[in-house]
């Protein structure tokens, strides 16, 4: 009865959906993508923690939230970042199988290792796209559920960080690689099973996430420290040529969370950044480096390794 008092104009350019028992239908979908500023936008989407005060997606379908990927707001280089991120690693993946592994002279270890931490970082990258591409769903549901999956890769790319590292760290000490590896996997399940707390992604513990997810990242301080200290100390000839590396890794994920937990630049230039420069812009791109960084570290280290086999009483412990 509604539909046909509405002008027929109006009716065929028009979508409408039926919510349930919602009172007021049908309900105007946007046919347009419109940004919003921080104070229009719905209150779910406040706990994104962004300071930007323009550039807002919201009320959008699915279909339009696929279509924003090509406007420019405010989350346009965190999509487009972790996108070509993931294509990054995809074709190093690919490039790893059809030449890196196989000049290496790779064991199927070296090819399982290399293909838990690619994926790993893989799925990082997608879960932060979806996440930024569908947290402006109309639906306040579908918006939580990619922040669960987007805060679950970021676990999954703390374990792609942490297999390769431990397996060639501890290539030649097959009894703490075991007790590393299975510490890493009780972490990183402990956190999924936070994630099932009803609070988990409300405002009220976004410090707590962060604390769960730096000490998560931290704690990764005591293997390397272990593993300087079962090579000879710090004048062993591997440590000197590794520990810069590694040493690099921390300076690139520190620099990344500092970004992510004081929001400079914008915090200082509110309204200037909101489309590029912004702390989450940085944060994301910081991301890929760090990946990146780490999965050449491995390559080299692979190669070390397949060049200087273990010593007798290391490789029979």
């Amino acid at each position: 009865m509604l539909l046909k008092k509405m002008p027929g104009k109006l009716l065929k350019t028009a979508h409408y959906i039926e919510l349930g028992s919602y009172q007021n239908w049908p309900i105007l979908l946007p046919q347009k993508i419109r940004l919003y500023t921080y104070e229009q936008i719905p209150l779910f989407l406040l706990r994104k923690t962004l300071t930007s005060p323009d550039g807002y997606r919201a009320h959008l379908p699915s279909k339009l939230c696929l279509r924003s990927i090509f406007i420019l707001s405010n989350e346009t280089v965190n999509i487009w970042s972790h996108l070509l991120g993931f294509l990054l690693f995809l074709s190093l993946g690919i490039n790893d199988v059809s030449s890196v592994l196989p000049s290496s002279g790779a064991s199927r270890e070296d090819y399982v290792i290399y293909a838990i931490g690619l994926f790993c970082f893989q799925v990082c990258m997608l879960c932060s796209v979806g996440y930024h591409l569908f947290s402006c769903h109309r639906s306040e549901k579908t918006s939580r559920r990619w922040l669960a999956l987007d805060y679950a890769g970021i676990s999954v790319g703390i374990l792609g960080c942490y297999v390769p590292g431990i397996f060639y760290a501890f290539y030649c000490n097959a009894f703490w690689r075991q007790v590393y590896l299975l510490t890493v996997l009780s972490l990183i399940l402990a956190v999924f099973c936070a994630q099932i707390h009803p609070r988990y992604l409300s405002n009220d513990w976004r410090l707590i996430r962060m604390a769960i997810f730096f000490c998560v990242a931290g704690i990764s301080v005591i293997p390397a420290c272990h593993w300087v200290w079962l090579t000879g100390g710090f004048m062993s000839d591997l440590v000197q040529l590794f520990l810069p590396r590694i040493l690099v890794m921390y300076l690139i994920a520190g620099s990344a969370f500092l970004f992510y937990v004081t929001k400079i630049p914008e915090r200082y230039f509110p309204g200037q950044v909101n489309y590029v420069g912004a702390s989450h812009q940085l944060w994301h791109l910081l991301v890929v480096v760090m990946f990146y960084w780490w999965h050449q570290t491995a390559v080299h280290i692979m190669h070390f390794r397949h060049s200087q086999p273990c010593p007798p009483a290391a490789s029979s412990s």
